[in-house]
């Protein structure tokens, strides 16, 4: 991958398993990459289902996928950051799981790559508010991010 965009942070998470099942702690609020706690919500893809793009003004999103495998793209279109208009992908699921912290104003759609629906876990640091949602969004396709959904 290339530089790591400003303000993406990861944390690799354990997927404890035994005869039972399996357990996963997903965020704490003593890890490093926490910083406060808004909602916790989940959303599916189908396979080869595209949700992009969007932005937050005021929220980070702590991203991990807990059935399937997405493709998750960030895009830094920050004018004043060192890491303006970098791209990073990464590749979530149970394999090697881990949960990413998008910061806010940086674009972030992600794509089903599994041949079953996949499964997305997010924490963002505000709850969702219905009457301003703090979401700016982008047509998938047809924008200025230099990123082609099709491959």
């Amino acid at each position: 991958m290339s530089q790591m965009i400003s303000g993406v942070k990861i944390k690799k998470l354990k997927l404890v398993c035994d005869e039972r099942g399996r357990l996963m702690e997903i965020l704490r609020h003593d890890d490093e990459i926490f910083a406060k706690f808004g909602q916790v919500y989940f959303t599916t893809a189908f396979p080869n289902v595209v949700k992009a793009w969007h932005y937050h003004q005021k929220q980070d999103d702590h991203f991990t996928c807990v059935k399937g495998k997405i493709r998750l793209v960030l895009y830094d279109a920050r004018p004043k950051s060192k890491t303006y208009k970098k791209i990073n992908e990464f590749e979530l699921s149970l394999d090697e799981p881990i949960l990413v912290k998008i910061p806010k104003k940086v674009y972030h759609g992600f794509k089903c790559v599994s041949p079953d629906e996949a499964i997305v876990i997010n924490i963002p640091t505000l709850a969702y508010n219905r009457e301003e949602p703090d979401e700016y969004r982008l047509d998938e396709l047809d924008n200025d991010i230099p990123y082609d959904w099709r491959k």
